[in-house]
């Protein structure tokens, strides 16, 4: 009887090892997938559309540099996280009605685009105007944040300026999820033309690869809720 008693415990804590195994692996099914070969998913929908009250750093170059200073506000050497407040003072804030205010150009409307578009909107007015011979234009969005809370070990809201940014990158500037976090039930809330959204995410199936909530996007909140045993432990059922 003693046997069967003991031998039964084992089973059961070698059952609860594995399954507490399996809610800890980010993508485990992920050799059922030929990663190299994912479903390509339209770049527009991962791509931050430019709103009133956004800021922006925008660098005017050409073959003559002298003359694309009239152009300019900022100087790109003044790029830096030690800088961005400065950079944000400086910057072209995106008016109520989605206008900019540009030098020489004077308003324009950026309310919608993405940056690459704006780029291409103040090159094709540069040009057309006879301002500038071959212009590059560079824009960048200075306050584009995320938040990530819950069972992180840094939780916090975090700047990012590049174009493309993954939901495992945005966990990993919190530190990466504790043992208590639920990698099956992370909860991203994003708002949609005015719209705020709740979406469930699964970091254990590589399906998210394939997913519009893989990348994420300016004010994404990131939610990481607790395990229940994490729960039961703070004394709550």
């Amino acid at each position: 009887m003693m046997k069967s008693f003991l031998i039964g415990a084992l089973l059961s804590v070698t059952l609860l090892s594995c399954s507490s195994k399996k809610q800890l692996i980010y993508l485990q099914d992920s050799k059922k997938y030929n990663l190299w070969s994912v479903t390509k998913i339209d770049d527009n929908i991962f791509i931050d559309q430019i709103k009133s009250g956004d800021i922006l750093k925008i660098d005017v170059q050409t073959i003559v540099p002298e003359a694309a200073i009239p152009y300019n506000k900022i100087s790109a050497n003044k790029f830096s996280n030690q800088n961005l407040d400065l950079l944000k003072l400086e910057g072209y804030m995106v008016d109520n009605s989605g206008m900019i205010n540009f030098p020489v150009l004077g308003k324009i409307s950026v309310q919608g685009l993405s940056e690459n578009e704006i780029e291409t909107k103040i090159t094709d007015l540069l040009l057309s105007g006879n301002h500038l011979t071959n212009p590059t234009v560079k824009v960048r969005c200075l306050n584009s944040k995320f938040t990530v809370l819950g069972e992180v070990l840094r939780p916090g809201t975090f700047p990012y300026f590049d174009q493309s940014l993954n939901i495992f990158q945005a966990i990993g500037y919190a530190g990466d999820l504790t043992i208590d976090g639920k990698r099956k039930d992370i909860r991203l809330i994003r708002e949609v033309n005015g719209v705020r959204q709740i979406h469930k995410i699964e970091l254990t199936k590589a399906e998210l690869l394939n997913s519009p909530f893989y990348l994420i996007k300016n004010n994404d909140i990131i939610i990481v809720n607790p395990s229940f045993s994490k729960v039961k432990s703070a004394g709550f059922i």
